[in-house]
């Protein structure tokens, strides 16, 4: 049995990593200051994890979280680019002095492996695709920017000090608890609410933009491989994490309406500043350094995230 820290446990991606951990019998520490995450997304699992509501910006609390953990799976941050683009000292802040804050924490309690959750908006909206690890970055907001400069922290770190790195660059992710009320929420999490609650959809630009869609269970696959394979294959490296398909979102809108039974059509509006046009991944390294492979598609993903979405929807109806 290990013990794990989660940052930004209260989160889509950190409550189903926890849940994830439980289920294989290992020890679960969660921080989290709750500015975008939700008790709610633990509340069953509360019992069973030792959850400390406190800001990476706090050196100590953080020094007293990383305490006697072997692995760190480095979560909390704003995960926006409009927010980013409206205030990027806040973003910066979040993102890169906190991820700074969990380095140094777990280099001086001398943690196994941190992996960290990067970003494919690294690589910004060059036309080459799929996108490679090895390929310049080019973030456009202030978020990538953070994002990156955190992947190259986390390689410094173990080139500097040996503290053993890993940085996923995940790529759209979806599923169960992201929470499609905010205005920086997941485009699935809002097309599906929207439309199991008969709501016209709006699509920001003119659909054509496309995405490599990753349902939740790719990344948990992707992180507990991280924390697994040995320090000579992945240690210091950035690797992707995605399914290697791309679907535009007027395909998206279509697979959904199929699957929810929405009778209407989409709206179009103005595009999102910052926004890349295209992504999809190139999952040679993954499966290389990893031994990484997708474990659930793009559809079977969405039906779950519709059931999930559809039974939480008749639970607050009753």
């Amino acid at each position: 049995m290990a013990k794990y820290l989660i940052t930004g446990i209260a989160g889509f991606i950190g409550s189903s990593l926890a849940r994830a951990l439980l289920a294989q019998g290992d020890e679960v520490r969660g921080l989290d200051n709750l500015s975008t995450g939700h008790r709610e997304n633990i509340e069953e699992v509360a019992g069973e994890i030792d959850f400390r509501h406190a800001d990476l910006l706090d050196l100590g609390a953080v020094r007293d979280a990383c305490d006697g953990v072997d692995y760190i799976l480095h979560h909390a941050a704003i995960p926006s680019v409009p927010k980013s683009v409206l205030d990027p000292l806040g973003s910066n802040a979040a993102n890169l002095d906190g991820t700074v804050n969990v380095l140094i924490a777990a280099r001086d309690a001398k943690v196994k492996r941190v992996v960290f959750a990067a970003s494919s908006s690294a690589y910004g909206d060059t036309p080459t695709l799929p996108k490679r690890e090895d390929m310049l970055p080019s973030p456009i907001s202030p978020y990538a920017v953070t994002k990156l400069a955190s992947e190259y922290y986390l390689t410094s770190f173990y080139r500097c000090y040996g503290l053993e790195t890993v940085s996923l660059r995940y790529f759209n992710i979806f599923g169960p608890r992201q929470d499609p009320s905010s205005p920086y929420s997941g485009v699935l999490a809002k097309f599906i609410t929207q439309m199991l609650a008969a709501e016209q959809p709006t699509i920001l630009g003119d659909g054509k933009q496309s995405r490599d869609f990753t349902y939740i269970d790719n990344v948990i696959h992707a992180n507990l491989l991280a924390c697994q394979v040995s320090a000579s294959a992945v240690a210091g490296k950035v690797l992707n994490v995605a399914t290697g398909r791309r679907v535009d979102l007027n395909e998206t809108f279509a697979i959904l309406k199929q699957l929810i039974g929405y009778k209407g059509e989409a709206a179009y509006g103005p595009e999102r500043a910052g926004d890349v046009k295209h992504s999809l991944a190139d999952m040679a390294s993954a499966e290389k350094y990893l031994g990484y492979k997708p474990v659930t598609d793009f559809e079977e993903g969405l039906r779950r995230t519709i059931a999930w979405y559809r039974t939480r929807q008749l639970t607050a109806a009753s």
